[in-house]
């Protein structure tokens, strides 16, 4: 058999393409923050995860650009090696200082601190438990481990706690849970999460790539939403997050403890062996930081923002799947329904991104909207009157509410 022939049977995308209802690898020709030009056709941007609004802050450009004409555009070679710079270090202080942890690490992407993390720590003596709905980066991390992986059902503590139970007593336990789900918006049950790992003496790392800047008075993510950095309660043992969302950036890090954080730069291959982040990307996300420090209205204004849509969604009977976060989805149901409320979402000058399997389970596709703080008043209020109209096609449509009964 030709190895090749997986490629020539797949037709998915072009059939889409012939449909005219493709909606990915779209060439985005101008960005300007809450809006975008596509096709020569100016658009509402509610697909982005740019959630404090801070990729065309001039203080992060100038950031970035000067940092570039300081180091050069790239450091050509790993962080182990000739690719650290003080930059990196500084960066690596100033984000263990916002989490409140002992140390932190930075990497190229959030998809690498996944995969090199995980890899890292969960030996072939190990178990890592992991929800079913994790990222991605979070299922491929636990397939290079060589430790065993037991997934449960999501969000399901009774599921978890039997697979902490059929765990030998001797194997090291790492649960590993996203912070916000970042299909569905929601936030994971973290201070059960913890309990558990307490009882059956597992560590615990949550992926917090959209929480942080988004959840807790400070932006510090999940851990502050629950009151989890004070001190006085539980402690998650690791936090990830990524620069691509609120930090402005490219990149990720984990925090931790010194010890632990110590470990992975000498043992994670994803970021031994990967090129390093850039001078500009560096910077641009300490920048960020800077502002998120500093200005705390952008995430009072944020929640405002997805407050909003959020109850106009649910009172125009849209079922936004339980979010609690900047991420608001709509449920569409069938792939076929999905691509065609995108399309019509689209044609009226919405951009937003219609999500289905494997991204979400069969028969439950969904619109994924995401917000700013940078959003204006009125292009909210042209994303409702959008969705307004397009209300009576949920019957047409056959799905959207009802869906999640079927599926």
């Amino acid at each position: 058999m030709d190895l090749f022939d997986k490629c020539r049977r797949f037709t998915r995308a072009q059939e889409l393409i012939e449909a005219g209802i493709y909606p990915y690898f779209r060439p985005i020709e101008q960005h300007d923050c809450t809006k975008a030009t596509i096709g020569g056709r100016r658009v509402i941007m509610i697909g982005s995860n740019n959630y404090l609004g801070l990729t065309h802050d001039s203080r992060v450009v100038a950031a970035a650009q000067d940092a570039t004409s300081r180091y050069g555009t790239s450091c050509t070679g790993s962080r182990f090696l000739n690719g650290t710079l003080a930059l990196h270090e500084e960066l690596e202080r100033r984000l263990a200082r916002f989490m409140k942890m002992e140390a932190a690490a930075v990497f190229s992407t959030g998809f690498m601190v996944n995969l090199g993390v995980i890899a890292s720590l969960v030996g072939k003596n190990d178990v890592v438990l992991c929800d079913r709905e994790n990222h991605a980066s979070i299922i491929d991390g636990c397939r290079l481990a060589i430790g065993e992986t037991k997934k449960f059902r999501h969000g399901d503590l009774a599921d978890l706690e039997r697979l902490l139970r059929s765990c030998p007593d001797e194997a090291g336990k790492l649960i590993v849970v996203d912070g916000v789900f970042s299909m569905n918006g929601t936030i994971t049950d973290l201070p059960a999460v913890l309990d558990l790992a307490r009882r059956f003496d597992a560590r615990v790392m949550v992926d917090d790539a959209h929480g942080i800047g988004v959840l807790g008075a400070g932006g510090r993510g999940t851990l502050e939403h629950f009151g989890l950095l004070d001190g006085n309660g539980p402690k998650v043992d690791l936090v990830m997050g990524t620069f691509s969302k609120s930090l402005a950036s490219i990149g990720g890090f984990i925090g931790g403890s010194a010890e632990a954080v110590h470990y992975i730069k000498h043992t994670a291959r994803a970021l031994i062996f990967s090129a390093s982040p850039t001078p500009a990307n560096t910077a641009a996300a300490l920048a960020a930081l800077d502002i998120i420090e500093q200005e705390p209205w952008r995430i009072q204004r944020l929640h405002q923002i997805c407050n909003r849509v959020r109850t106009a969604f649910n009172d125009l009977g849209y079922d936004t799947m339980g979010s609690e976060t900047p991420i608001v989805p709509v449920l569409a149901g069938s792939d076929e329904d999905t691509f065609a409320f995108w399309k019509m979402l689209d044609e009226r000058g919405i951009f937003a991104n219609p999500v289905v399997p494997p991204g979400t389970p069969p028969g439950k596709g969904l619109i994924r909207t995401s917000y700013m703080a940078t959003h204006q008043d009125d292009e909210i209020a042209r994303v409702i009157e959008v969705f307004s109209e397009l209300v009576p096609v949920r019957q047409a449509l056959g799905s959207f509410r009802h869906a999640a009964a079927r599926g």
